[in-house]
């Protein structure tokens, strides 16, 4: 078998700083914009997780065609790097648009505009997200180099969430007297929206650029039909008959949900649970980002100890483990736990997210990796190469249990009573019990049942050894035919 082509330093770092567009987006949504919409403007809770539902289900639907068309898209450019310098325009756009809404529209006036525009900013980074995991199953063919550098782009894509954090708590929503939180204070928003917008475009220009070189050494491949309803479906059917692709399918659809729900309800958890300031938060992300470059560091070496499934399901249960421990004991109301405004309630709530933030390159890495050795099993049992239709799929799963997670949560809000405008320390305390109980027990326990498919995954090294073989073999076999 010929020696399978490395991939530079300078490559994957530049394919890492592609997902940090992403991660600035989903940081955004989830910690500004349905507050934003929630307790700033007024918008119901379920108006608003309703509006993210609708935004989301359009664009799980857009994933798979966009993957279909990615595959089969032929030029001197490659099958990737149009759709994605595409996408910058329209990204920057309805993503400043999305937090600068004119003032006084109806409560129904509201809600379209944040579903409009959210449905914009997510069908803009379809055109993104779709052809960028696709193009780095293409670059990458050793079994090891792609966790690693599946992991710089969970590095950078956590490193993005916490600098939307930082930077957004600590210089567009400071604590003032007027606004505790800070995150009240209407005036922020927009500049934040445009802000993060120019952020994400640059992103995506390092990205395009910095893998520009490998689009001479990427593998041309042959459209065996014209581009038809038929054609689309017996090449989603190839992959779906991969026992693999379902097993993490099916664990990431119910994993998805759970943190969707956790997405929505975990920007009420710092300030009216754990009693945190805005200042204070903004340090809780530097947490994060220490233990996710820590972690990407550990990522290589825990993939090549444990394999990429211990490497997904280990970390992933210590996610688990790691929200619950300080949340129970408040949850009972034990005598020794510290009380908000006690300093230690902060270094609990800061070594929680170090510790999350360490887990997480080990937990995405391995997620993206095993996709990526799919795609060859999948070629292998089919005869074609099916990335877009594999990692559009597998957004498809995340984007319609987000959507149920998103509708669910702000659910969640409503049937707690959560009042709008709530400055700190003015909830009910039953609210904020409730609040607490299902962001942590009762969604946890559900991710629970993900971890479960992911236990009976089966591509270890050795198996992938033995599938890059019989493709190399098939390949040789046609081209000297």
């Amino acid at each position: 078998m010929s020696e399978v082509r490395k991939l530079s330093l300078p490559t994957m770092l530049a394919f890492g700083v592609g997902q940090a567009a992403e991660g600035m987006k989903n940081q955004a949504f989830n910690v500004f914009l349905v507050f934003y919409y929630q307790q700033v403007i007024g918008l119901p809770g379920w108006m608003s997780g309703l509006a993210l539902g609708i935004a989301l289900f359009f664009d799980a639907i857009t994933d798979p065609l966009m993957g279909v068309i990615s595959d089969r898209t032929r030029g001197r450019f490659g099958r990737r790097h149009p759709w994605m310098l595409a996408s910058a325009p329209p990204l920057f756009l309805s993503f400043g648009a999305l937090f600068m809404p004119p003032d006084g529209l109806t409560q129904w006036g509201y809600f379209i505009w944040l579903t409009l525009f959210a449905v914009l900013v997510r069908a803009s980074l379809t055109l993104l997200h779709v052809p960028h995991l696709s193009l780095g199953a293409e670059m990458a063919k050793d079994y090891h180099q792609r966790s690693t550098m599946y992991a710089f782009g969970v590095v950078f894509s956590i490193t993005a969430h916490a600098l939307v954090s930082f930077i957004g708590y600590r210089f567009f929503f400071p604590t003032t007297a007027e606004y505790s939180p800070g995150t009240l204070n209407p005036d922020g928003y927009a500049s934040f929206g445009w802000f993060w917008a120019c952020a994400m475009v640059i992103c995506i220009v390092v990205l395009c650029a910095g893998t520009w070189k490998e689009i001479p050494h990427l593998r041309a491949v042959q459209v065996e039909t014209a581009l038809s309803l038929r054609s689309a479906l017996n090449e989603f059917r190839d992959v779906f008959r991969n026992r693999s692709y379902r097993l993490i399918f099916i664990g990431m659809l119910i994993s998805t949900f759970a943190v969707s729900v956790d997405g929505i309800l975990s920007p009420y958890m710092g300030v009216h649970f754990w009693g945190l300031t805005t200042e204070q938060l903004s340090l809780v992300a530097f947490a994060t980002l220490t233990g996710i470059w820590i972690g990407m560091f550990l990522a290589p070496i825990i993939t090549r100890k444990l394999d990429k499934r211990l490497a997904l399901v280990v970390p992933a249960v210590i996610v688990v483990i790691n929200v619950n421990v300080p949340l129970v004991p408040r949850l009972l109301d034990v005598s020794w736990f510290p009380e908000n405004g006690d300093p230690a309630v902060f270094w609990i709530y800061f070594v929680r997210y170090f510790i999350q933030g360490l887990c997480l390159p080990s937990i995405f890495a391995s997620f993206n990796s095993m996709f990526a050795d799919i795609a060859d099993e999948v070629e292998l049992e089919s005869g074609g190469r099916r990335e877009g239709i594999i990692f559009s799929s597998r957004s498809f799963a995340n984007k319609m249990t987000g959507a149920l997670g998103a509708i669910v949560g702000g659910l969640v809000l409503d049937i707690i009573a959560f009042p709008q405008g709530a400055r700190a320390g003015t909830v009910p305390e039953d609210t904020i019990w409730w609040l607490g109980m299902v962001e942590g027990p009762m969604v946890y326990a559900v991710s629970l049942i993900g971890v479960l498919f992911y236990l009976r995954y089966k591509i270890t090294s050795a198996r992938h050894a033995e599938i890059r073989s019989q493709l190399a073999e098939r390949h040789a076999a046609a081209t000297s035919g």
